[in-house]
């Protein structure tokens, strides 16, 4: 019911009266239904209004929008409300300032890569890095924002739980529960699925349109290359560039450059749900691939301009075709059959890299221990090299090492071997384990891992130019060599691209307090650990003072009874030079 209203440009009346029903009986249980229908609502009225008004409106703003084009003074008003917004944010947390400098060094450094400096369009430059901040300011700073993409993500979640379904009775319980192959990789199956079907019915294209225009109209891209990148937040580097098949033929250098970048900066729906089925934080992972989209478009204007003629420009839109299958059923066995490239893809891959890995770090251990030095890998070199990039993007130096690490394997293997990584670290702050193990670190911080998040979140690595090579040339074989001579261009840009919403996700990163610690520790029981047993633990220890074989507490902790029990327990997990004192 809902799709004949999603797909038609009248809303039917049953659907109508589905949602009337709906509103009337339990209006909290509808708001996600109010929500989605009042963006399609939007859209709709927005495509009636151009369609019979837009012409008359248009000539009568554009004196106006020529006036908004040529006022410097409101740019300069813009920039410097930025500045002093920016200034007032970051008071209370200056950490936040090294990743805004880290953003300035990634956007400076990519201008000095510019395959043509003086042909730079500033305007769709400053206009996608604007996109990124707001839909980042929007995401992670607001309630709103924060609430629609928490909710979103547990919905992705909710969603990925019905993959159990057909896997538990292909494989068993015992594999789902137990093998890794088996638990991640029918994810990708079931969304690949959804995806094929959601073609067939017309929803993805008519999103990804209306996405494409947003970029389009304020960017100022064009039609094709806009598409192909919006195409991007949803699919594969190889699929998003099908989208526009038609047209590959005939882009400018410029143009093939955004599509590879836009196809390197952004992950597809199916790999994001395995990386949810890890424990990433699937909002983030939502968040970093809408983010990339209007970076990836800047970012590639500002590395490769344009300095041909377009024959789309100024084209306002183009004909995306639907799926070419028969019904529904055929769709869904199609998008089914068409993952299992992509799941062998992906276990060869893994068992391959992680394999290669550890003989590479094998023979990294037995050439370093010629020159006694131990513990070499590739994972410390990595530190040493990408440690100085980790801390720019706002990590703290005790985990940038850590963080370098994960951007090493992203970019040398790939992102699925970081995810996991990353997963691991996660699992273990989560437990509650020791933050440090002797001189190994075990885990990263909330901020780290949120960082780490946004920076993984794209295709950027070695591996996928091969990938992306063999994709745009068995669609245009006769453009083969301009493919290649813009392929390493465009993996550098990608990488910058995570870098850049990385940066952004530390620039608007807000620590979350901590709760309660008294109230927490007094009611816990302390046969097993977490996180926030760990960060109470470390509070309690903190306001420990031990004088004279006297314990006495400080802050939230000064005169509570449950004071030294709780340091009992909390002793009996941590070490801390308090509870030698106490011993």
């Amino acid at each position: 019911m809902g799709l004949i209203f999603l797909t038609s440009n009248v809303p039917s009346p049953a659907y109508l009266c589905y949602f009337i029903a709906a509103c009337w009986l339990n209006f909290q249980r509808a708001l996600p239904l109010v929500v989605m229908t009042t963006v399609v609502v939007f859209f709709i009225c927005w495509s009636l209004f151009k369609k019979h008004c837009g012409a008359k409106v248009l000539l009568l703003l554009s004196p106006v929008w020529k006036c908004f084009k040529k006022s410097w003074l409101l740019w300069v008003a813009l920039l410097g409300g930025l500045v002093i917004w920016l200034a007032l944010d970051t008071a209370r947390n200056p950490e936040q300032l090294i990743s805004l400098a880290g953003f300035c060094f990634l956007v400076l450094f990519l201008f000095a890569c510019s395959k043509h400096h003086s042909a730079v369009s500033w305007r769709a430059v400053f206009w996608g890095l604007g996109l990124e901040f707001i839909f980042g300011l929007f995401i992670l700073r607001t309630t709103p924002g924060i609430q629609a993409f928490q909710w979103l993500g547990d919905q992705i979640q909710f969603f990925l739980g019905y993959t159990t379904a057909g896997s538990s009775f292909v494989f068993g319980n015992t594999l789902i529960e137990e093998v890794f192959a088996f638990q991640t990789l029918p994810i990708i199956v079931f969304f690949s699925c959804v995806m094929s079907i959601l073609y067939y019915l017309g929803i993805m294209q008519w999103l990804i349109v209306k996405i494409s225009w947003i970029l389009q109209v304020s960017i100022g891209t064009t039609s094709t290359e806009t598409l192909s990148v919006a195409g991007n937040i949803f699919v594969g580097q190889t699929e998003a560039p099908l989208l526009i098949r038609p047209y590959l033929a005939d882009m400018t250098h410029s143009e093939i450059h955004t599509v590879m970048t836009g196809g390197f900066s952004t992950i597809a729906g199916s790999v994001m749900g395995a990386y949810i089925s890890f424990g990433i934080d699937a909002a983030s992972l939502i968040a970093a691939s809408v983010m990339a989209a209007p970076c990836a478009l800047a970012m590639s204007k500002l590395v490769y301009p344009e300095v041909e003629e377009s024959k789309f420009k100024g084209k306002a839109s183009i004909r995306l075709a639907k799926g070419e299958e028969q019904n529904i059923l055929e769709a869904a066995s199609n998008g089914a059959a068409a993952s299992i490239g992509l799941v062998a893809n992906i276990a060869a891959n893994l068992i391959a890299f992680l394999a290669v890995l550890e003989f590479i770090n094998a023979a990294l251990r037995w050439f370093g221990e010629m020159v006694d030095i131990d513990g070499l890998s590739f994972q410390v070199i990595c530190s040493y090299i990408l440690m100085p990039v980790a801390f720019l993007m706002g990590t703290d130096w005790a985990d940038s090492p850590l963080v370098a690490d994960l951007l090493g394997m992203k970019i040398f293997l790939n992102e699925f071997v970081a995810y996991q990584q990353l997963a691991t670290y996660k699992k273990k702050r989560l437990s509650g384990l020791e933050e440090w193990d002797g001189s190994r670190k075990q885990w990263i911080s909330v901020r780290a891992e949120n960082i780490a998040t946004f920076a993984l979140c794209g295709f950027a690595n070695l591996g996928s130019t091969g990938i992306m090579l063999g994709g745009l040339a068995s669609v245009v074989p006769q453009r083969k060599g301009d493919f290649a001579s813009i392929v390493l261009r465009a993996l550098l840009t990608g990488v910058c691209v995570s870098m850049l919403n990385a940066c952004l996700a530390g620039l608007l990163h807000v620590p979350t307090e901590v709760g309660d610690c008294v109230t927490f520790l007094s009611s816990a029981n302390f046969s097993s650990t977490s996180y926030d047993m760990y960060t109470c633990c470390k509070q309690l220890f903190a306001s420990s003072v031990l004088d004279s074989g006297t314990l006495s507490f400080t802050g939230a902790w000064a005169g509570q009874a449950e004071g030294i029990w709780c340091l009992t327990q909390c002793c009996g997990h941590y070490n801390h030079t308090t509870c030698k004192g106490t011993t």
